[in-house]
């Protein structure tokens, strides 16, 4: 355990370093490219990403290392960096504070470390497996709403405007109307570390990343809550379909993603 919390300190610290780097360039952004229409990079995702990858190659050079921005060849490590720089881009390019530095560690292929941060709120969430979660080093619990009818969700939508982005409107409108409201923020580590901490009661999004996901479902799953893919199966590493929820409320969600109208989603 000393050594999980010695890399966590390694993970937060991490974090802040390239927190100061992308608060330093919010704002004032001088170069932002399209890796698709929608899909954006800044120097800032570039210059965070950098940072990080330096830090973790002077601490843990045998380590392996999955990134957003860059390929990095496998070095056969039972250890893995999953690292997101600027989750949230779109939010960030634009002025808007909702975007976190996400860094998980993997071991063996299962996330053991988590760290969602978002600078523009000073917000550090953190995680170690089987030692619970914490914001900013307080304990942080899921909601224990029970019914959907009582429930705020938060979702998103993806880049590719493909039959299942259409469907996906769909989808919303009806959960939706089984809601008290649901939420697009735009940044899915955030969406996890919400629920986590109670702000939201499920969370749910296609097509998303490993790097989207690896430390926020950790840091949700230490504050108490389930994650799954959209069949009721183990939360896919890909990100592909994700549903995330306080533990109470996933069934009813699922009931209504697992429709026949809906099949274009369970058909993964």
């Amino acid at each position: 355990m000393i050594e999980l919390n010695q890399k966590l300190e390694f993970a937060k610290n991490t974090a802040l370093s390239a927190g100061e780097i992308l608060m330093k360039h919010f704002g004032n952004l001088k170069n932002v490219r399209n890796k698709s229409r929608v899909d954006l990079v800044s120097e800032a995702d570039l210059a965070a990403e950098k940072q990080i990858v330096k830090m973790i190659m002077e601490k843990f050079p045998e380590y392996d290392i999955v990134t957003e921005e860059q390929d990095f060849e496998a070095k056969g490590s039972d250890w893995q960096w999953i690292i997101d720089p600027l989750d949230g881009t779109t939010n960030y390019v634009h002025s808007l504070p909702i975007f976190a530095v996400s860094i998980g560690l993997k071991y063996k292929n299962e996330t053991v470390i988590g760290v969602v941060y978002n600078p523009a709120e000073n917000e550090l969430y953190h995680a170690i497996k089987g030692m619970g979660a914490f914001k900013n080093d307080n304990q942080i619990k899921v909601s224990k709403v029970k019914k959907l009818g009582n429930a705020l969700l938060v979702t998103g939508f993806p880049y590719e405007h493909n039959n299942e982005w259409e469907l996906n409107f769909d989808l919303f409108r009806d959960i939706y109307r089984n809601t008290q409201g649901i939420r697009r923020l735009g940044a899915a580590a955030l969406d996890f570390c919400y629920v986590a901490q109670g702000r939201f009661d499920g969370f749910f999004e296609i097509n998303l990343f490993p790097w989207d996901i690896c430390a926020g479902d950790l840091i949700l799953k230490e504050a108490g809550g389930f994650t799954c893919g959209w069949k009721g199966e183990s939360l896919p590493d890909s990100g592909k379909k994700v549903l995330a929820t306080n533990g109470l409320i996933q069934d009813q969600i699922l009931a209504i993603i697992n429709t026949k109208k809906y099949q274009l989603f369970t058909n993964y």
